[in-house]
């Protein structure tokens, strides 16, 4: 160990060799002086070498520049010859690492002993916290692109019913103030036909916009929407979902309300594709702190770490729906055992019924 580290009493000597962060020691000639173990680990043998030679300029074969105000990487006004007026104590830097390319690290460059103008250089790994801050960009925009899409498909929902749906019943209406209008039994046939088939288009219409947004979901809440939304699915296709909920109203934030629906929407849809099956169970419960949605079916099931194919949001989309709402999905399922799907969202404040 060099002698000016020797001089340090033994608790900072400990500091110096266990830090996780990278200290390097220069004289006021930019030389080496001394290095940790955990800055022996970033730079090259070759490097390393240079720089226990004395060689002023060793460090810049490691370097790939530091972040200025202007520029995201540049070596203009050096950190390692700037005087010590204006020395940086704290600012982004590049290096190229033993097996792990380039690394951005928060250094720190400043003069530790002025009488002898021994400065240090201290480096922080920022990949973790820059991997946390890709992590909550990217879940931000995600959150944004499905609140974006929940409105428009509020939006649509509402416009199919007020104006759409609302146009097809007065077309309906005046379809049957005509049929007293005449006694062609032609023209009545034609009139009573397609009176039939505008009843049919208002019913599809109605459904659809119950599809893309429920107006329950916002008016009455998770149960009020499951249980239309079970009774749909039984008139439409014979599928009966047995529903199970202790929530009595209770009221969640809105994003946690939508995406419970969401993924019970989808993953009753893929029963109803895939299971094979007459019956589908559905739990619906607040517990511990959290609220809890349980799909089951005893049908067909599939392969563990296969997505069943042809799935709207795939297996892989619902989980991403819960983790951004802070919670946890999982699937379990075994061919022929049927498929089991558990959502858990911690809700820490509920509201009674509004």
């Amino acid at each position: 160990m060099p002698s000016e580290i020797k001089q340090l009493n033994p608790l900072m000597v400990k500091l110096f060799e266990n830090s996780k962060e990278a200290i390097f020691f220069f004289d006021k000639e930019g030389r080496a002086l001394a290095m940790n173990p955990a800055a022996e680990e970033i730079v090259t043998e070759d490097v390393l070498l240079k720089m226990y030679q004395g060689r002023e300029d060793a460090l810049c074969g490691t370097c790939r520049g530091y972040t200025s105000d202007t520029e995201q990487r540049t070596c203009l006004d050096c950190y390692l010859q700037l005087p010590e007026s204006e020395e940086q104590t704290s600012f982004q830097v590049y290096l190229e690492t033993k097996g792990k390319g380039v690394v951005p690290y928060a250094g720190s460059f400043h003069t530790v002993d002025p009488e002898n103008g021994t400065r240090v250089f201290m480096l922080r790994d920022l990949t973790p916290q820059l991997r946390v801050q890709e992590r909550l960009h990217r879940n931000n925009m995600m959150k944004h692109v499905i609140e974006a899409q929940e409105n428009e498909r509020k939006r649509l929902s509402r416009e199919l019913h007020d104006s759409v749906a609302q146009e097809l019943m007065s077309a309906v209406v005046d379809l049957r103030v005509l049929k007293y209008m005449t006694d062609d039994e032609t023209l009545l046939k034609k009139v009573k036909q397609t009176e039939a088939s505008m009843t049919r288009l208002m019913d599809d219409i109605r459904n659809l916009s119950v599809e893309l947004r429920p107006a329950s979901l916002d008016d009455f809440g998770l149960e009020a929407a499951f249980r239309s939304h079970f009774k749909r699915i039984e008139q439409s296709y014979g599928l009966v979902v047995e529903f199970q909920s202790n929530l009595d109203r209770k009221r969640y934030d809105s994003d946690i309300e939508t995406v419970l629906y969401r993924i019970c929407q989808e993953a009753v849809l893929n029963a109803l594709k895939y299971a094979q099956v007459d019956v589908v169970n559905v739990r619906l419960y607040e517990e511990k702190g959290a609220i809890r949605l349980d799909v089951e079916d005893g049908g067909e099931g599939f392969e563990q770490g296969s997505d069943p194919i042809g799935t709207g949001l795939g297996l892989y989309g619902m989980r991403e729906r819960a983790e951004l709402a802070g919670g946890t999905l999982s699937v379990h399922s075994e061919p022929g055992q049927g498929t089991r799907v558990l959502v858990q969202i911690p809700v820490p404040c509920l509201q009674e019924g509004e």
